[in-house]
């Protein structure tokens, strides 16, 4: 059988479950405008359709990475090996009594919040402006603004890599500071914990969180959020400003001149370029203060060959 036999066989099989693009570049799919081909790039249909899914791409010997809006991620160049799995299509929001929300996997996190809004619901104001998808934001246990997912998550139902299918409770979960601790597969749906609140209120702080993000962060150019981890009792922003690396390049990647702890990209840079800088960053910020700064951006994917 030949190779394009075989990847059209391939293709075939995942076309079941939803749509299919091979060789898609994830540039197209990432907040940073970079990223090399996914060998296939598959949306599934609905939350429904995620477990057969998983057995497909396990029955074909594929390697499986879950893309949920391609926030906090920085793919290589090489693009990414096997079935790169979209969740865009899986984006309902459904109220459970009077104060809980259930959201699945591939609903933008901005609009979870403007739904909780619009149902005058509280709890959720601090991720207002936080960019990804809920179960990104579940994998990372997204927070700002001193609230964090953790607080008002209940649970989540999952299926893992091995087909497994779980409903986790938060405290299962192992959520600390941007980072969570449960087994790997795909986030299917997560369930919020609310509470009633004043209209005008969620009003003035969702709008004023939004303000300060407008404000201090380069949302207008192409990132992939905070680049770093905060230190304990500590900023990345502050280490790396003072370690002088603000509007530091490489290529097209910047260290933004308006928050330090954003990398943008300028034009066409490449992951290399990000990669490269990122170190740099980081090597410079060890040299000075003696603390090693830990990636919040998820690098995934092949250096391109030479």
């Amino acid at each position: 059988m030949s190779a394009s036999t075989q990847r059209g066989n391939i293709a075939d099989a995942l076309a079941v479950f939803g749509e299919v693009k091979e060789h898609e570049p994830l540039a197209r799919h990432t907040s940073l405008r970079i990223g090399g081909p996914a060998d296939y790039l598959v949306s599934p249909r609905t939350v429904r359709t995620i477990p057969g899914l998983l057995a497909c791409a396990r029955s074909l010997g594929i390697p499986v990475t879950i893309l949920g809006n391609g926030t906090n991620l920085l793919v290589r160049d090489g693009g990414v090996e096997g079935m790169v799995l979209r969740l865009a299509r899986c984006n309902s929001i459904t109220a459970i009594g009077p104060d809980t929300l259930v959201a699945e996997s591939g609903v933008p996190f901005p609009r979870l919040v403007r739904d909780a809004a619009r149902r005058s619901l509280t709890g959720l104001e601090f991720a207002a402006g936080i960019p990804g998808t809920v179960g990104g934001a579940v994998r990372m246990n997204a927070g700002a603004h001193g609230g964090e997912l953790a607080n008002v998550l209940e649970c989540i139902d999952m299926v893992t890599l091995h087909g497994d299918i779980l409903t986790l409770p938060v405290e299962r979960l192992g959520m600390g500071y941007r980072k969570s601790s449960f087994p790997e597969g795909v986030v299917m749906s997560a369930v919020f914990s609310l509470r009633p609140g004043d209209p005008q209120e969620i009003r003035k702080v969702t709008e004023a969180n939004l303000e300060k993000r407008d404000r201090t962060q380069p949302v207008l150019t192409p990132n992939a959020g905070s680049f770093f981890k905060n230190p304990e009792g500590d900023y990345a922003a502050r280490l790396i400003e003072e370690a002088g690396c603000k509007e530091w390049e490489e290529g097209d990647a910047v260290v933004s001149g308006r928050h330090a702890n954003f990398i943008v990209n300028t034009g066409k840079a490449s992951a290399h370029d990000v990669e490269t800088l990122a170190n740099r960053v980081r090597d410079r910020v060890m040299q000075k203060f003696g603390i090693e700064l830990e990636r919040e951006v998820r690098v995934i994917g092949r250096e391109k060959k030479a």
